[in-house]
This record gives structure tokens, sequence and C-alpha cells, in this order.
């Protein structure tokens, strides 16, 4: 099944949810053939509310394996497990969602999908609850202690109650997950997914033909008196330029020159730089897309290929007008190839610049310093004193780019109108230049975003500088990217 099939049931199934026909959504989600972790947990989730527990239990068992470090999957299991009083596996399950809370006092999950906060202290108070069922009071005295540390002023007499309860050794409620909350596919998807007619219905103002009250849109067609027209050609094949591809992932533009796409969008490309950026077109728009986010998709154009053997027996065709040195135009200039718009006279140059993501600017060829560093110091909101930029990855030498520098013999470098930098502020090389900061590998991260660092449990890692509180900046097997900071945690000093 692809991505926009599960995409488009997904979303069939959360809004039957949203209409209170929870049969029908069971239906629609039991029938998408590899359900991601999110999908399996709101399965889970309406087993839970009907009441099937096994079902449900098997739904989360599945969500796990798909994500084990998905902590509300855990909190949902475990509330599974109490419902049907096993509570040994029950305080497992509670264990295991505050240990992937990793010492926050709550996830907010609204960015994935799913309006719920996790709390530390609620994991914790059903953990009390489960040691009690167990007889272990003295346990559950502790971990509602410690609940209080975790605790909010939202969550405080929740806390205090359950405390009470368990000094006088008697049961109190646990703490349930609103299983009609579900995790929603991403809304800018499933926007994709919706056909829009940007153009609106046409009407007719007048017309050549006697009585014409058709209403749409169709080229103009010839009036000839000497044999009738040709078929129609498939308008769609007639205006394909460029290889077809098909998007594997979404991208996000951060300059004008850059064209927005997501999963399953098919664009076409006209050319492919050195630098792995593609000039493509999509809904007749023309930007830069970076290749790898494409895969070539084969598409027959036999239908293409032959119109030229198919003219008017009574018409002979016109001789095609020599091309001139200037770009077309509509007095009719000859068209342009492709390869022949990227060889304009226009002498805008595209720039590619590496920094902690990567982006592009445009700027005039020949410019000097002051232009290129201005533009630069724009997009990343940094004054131009506080940037380096340079020739390669690492900014030593010859191959940084300042005021003192030959621009000229920069721009003379230059091949296919795009040049790449590097790019670091000062707060980034002051960072980098604290030796002795290591960290190590919680978990695998693994991502398909080129600005990301991959890694391996267990791999150690430098640390060159901290992006926000949730991403930071490292070096691993010679890699450099971004990566989640929950990830990894602070090397000790006796292991560096």
């Amino acid at each position: 099944m692809s991505f926009v099939d599960t995409l488009r049931q997904w979303d069939e199934a959360v809004s039957c949810v949203d209409r209170q026909d929870l049969s029908e959504a069971l239906r629609i989600f039991l029938s998408i053939q590899e359900p991601n972790s999110k999908i399996c947990f709101d399965i889970g989730c309406l087993h839970l509310l009907n009441q099937e527990l096994d079902a449900a239990e098997k739904a989360f068992d599945y969500s796990i394996r798909k994500d084990e470090h998905l902590a509300v999957a855990f909190f949902q299991r475990g509330i599974t497990f109490y419902r049907k009083k096993r509570y040994e596996e029950s305080l497992g399950d509670f264990q295991h969602a505050f240990k992937a809370l990793r010492g926050n006092q709550l996830i907010d999950y609204k960015a994935l999908g799913l309006r719920y906060k996790l709390y530390a202290c609620e994991v914790l108070c059903n953990m009390a609850l489960a040691e009690a069922q167990l007889g272990n009071w003295k346990k559950a005295h502790e971990n509602l202690v410690k609940a209080k540390s975790y605790k909010t002023e939202a969550k405080l007499g929740l806390i205090n109650k359950a405390h009470e309860s368990t000094l006088k050794q008697k049961l109190f409620k646990l703490v349930e997950f609103p299983s009609k909350e579900l995790f929603k596919p991403n809304k800018h998807y499933v926007a994709e997914l919706e056909k829009k007619d940007y153009l609106g219905k046409a009407k007719v103002v007048a017309s050549v033909v006697p009585r014409d009250d058709f209403s749409g849109f169709a080229p103009l067609q010839p009036q000839v008196e000497d044999g009738p027209t040709r078929p129609k050609e498939r308008e769609v094949l007639r205006a394909l330029e460029g290889e077809p591809h098909t998007v594997l992932f979404e991208f996000v533009p951060e300059t004008s020159d850059e064209l927005a796409v997501v999963p399953g969008n098919i664009v076409f490309v006209l050319q492919k730089g050195a630098d792995n950026w593609a000039s493509v077109v999509f809904n007749e728009r023309r930007g830069l897309v970076p290749y790898n986010y494409l895969e070539r998709l084969e598409i027959s154009l036999a239908s293409k290929q032959n119109e030229g053997a198919r003219t008017h027996p009574s018409r002979v065709p016109p001789t095609r007008p020599k091309r001139t040195e200037g770009p077309g135009d509509s007095n009719g200039n000859a068209e342009r190839t492709p390869q022949q718009d990227a060889q304009s006279t226009d002498n805008s140059f595209i720039v590619k610049v590496h920094f902690t993501f990567n982006f592009a600017v445009s700027v005039p060829r020949d410019s000097p310093y002051g232009v290129l560093i201005g533009k630069i110091s724009k997009k990343l909101k940094q004054p131009s004193t506080a940037i380096t930029l340079s020739l390669t990855s690492e900014a030593s030498g010859k191959s940084v780019i300042s005021a003192n520098t030959d621009m000229e013999s920069v721009w003379s470098t230059v091949s296919g109108r795009r040049l790449t930098l590097w790019c670091k502020t000062k707060e980034q090389s002051e960072a980098k230049a604290q030796k002795g900061i290591y960290l190590v590998a919680l978990y695998s991260y693994e991502s398909s975003n080129p600005e990301d660092l991959c890694f391996h449990q267990g791999d150690r890692i430098t640390l060159l500088s901290k992006i926000n509180q949730d991403w930071l900046e490292g070096q691993c097997n010679g890699n450099t990217g971004i990566f989640p900071a929950s990830f990894v945690e602070d090397l000790p000093v006796k292991n560096q």
C-alpha cells in the first residue's frame, strides 16, 4: 500500500471517530496493510474503548515493536494489563513509560499529531497503584513521594489524594488515557490529498460558434474547411518536459528559488547540477529541489514521440525559426531548452550554503564580498562580523573568504552557475574550540535528511554546538550533522 493510500485511510478513520462511528473507524484502520506505530496505537485505543482487552494488548504490542521509545504506548499497554489484573506486567510497562520520559516532567505529543500530554507524576501514580495491588505499600508510598517532585499545579490534588490513600493502605483511582484521543496524520500531507480548482469554472462571453454554451477549458480549435482536424493529443503528454521523478521526502524551501514538495508528488527534472540540486517543474512552477529526495519514474511517452508523424494531410509544417541569442518570448522568438535556460544572459548565480541546515541565495556574478555576506547574514539573522565563510568544510587557510579575498578569483572557479560554500557562526567556532566535550549515543538514530548525523547506539560523538534545547550539532565516524539531544548523554569524564 502506498504512502498516499495509507494517509487517506488514516484520515478517513480519524474522521469516523470524530463522528462517533467507532466500528467503521476500526474497520478502516484494520484494512491498512502496513500500519505504522501511531496507527497501531490508534487501533489499540479503539479496542480498549470497546473493552476488547486481548486485541488492545496485541495492537499496543505492535506499536511498541515499531517504536520502542513511544512512552504513551507503554502507558496504554500498562492500563490494559491493569484492567486484566496482570499487575506485575502493568507495573513493568509503567516503569518503561517513566524511563522513556528521560527525566522530563512531561511529553507533549501535539507535534506528533496527538492532543495529549503524558505527565511523569501520573505515570508514577499508576506505578504506585500497581505496587499497592501487589501488596507493596512501602514502594507505593516511595513512588508517590517521588511523584511530588515531578508534580505540576494542575496535578497536585491528584497526587495528594493518592498519597493519603496509601497512608491508610487503601487503593485509589487509576489515571487513564482518554481513549478517543488518537494520533492524526500530518495536516499538511492531508491537505495535499484534496484536489484544488484554482481557476474556477469558465463562462462563455463571446464565441465564433453560434449558440455556443460550452463551459470549461479547451484550446482554440482551428477553423478549417479542407478536411477534418487531427485527433486531439493528450495535453498532459504534449506538455511534459524533462525526466519524470517521484518525490520521496518532504522538502520545505528556505529561499524563493526552491520549491516545496511532499512525498508522492510527480516532478519533472529539467537539469541536475553537480552540487546535487535539481531544477524541476511541478504544477507549472519551476524551482530547486535536492536530487536525492527524488526517484526516477518510468512513464510511457510513445504518443509524445510519435506526435511529429501525425500532421494534417492538407498542410505542410512551417519552418522552425532560427534560435536567437536572447531568451524566448511571446513575440515569435524560439523557445529555449532547459540547458540553454541555465546558460541565460542573466548573470545571477545560485550560492548553496552548508550550515546547520542547507539553504541557497541568489547573487549577481562578480558580486563583492559585502553583497554576498549581506545576503547570508540576512538569511541567518546574524551580524556579518559573526559569520565565517569558506570554500571547504574546514574553515582554515586559503579556503576562508573574507573582505580581503579577491572575489574575482572566487567567481572565476564557478562552473554550472552554482557556488558551494560552508558557513560557521562565532558561537559554533567557540563551541568547537572547547576540546574534550563528548557524548555517547543512548539509541541509534537514522535519518534521510542530508543535514542530519546518523549513528548507532553506543557510538561516541564529539559535540560541536548546541542548536537549541532539542537539537545538537556533532561529529561521529567522520561525518558532521545535527541530531536530537534526547538520543545522547554526556560521556563520563573517566571514559573521555
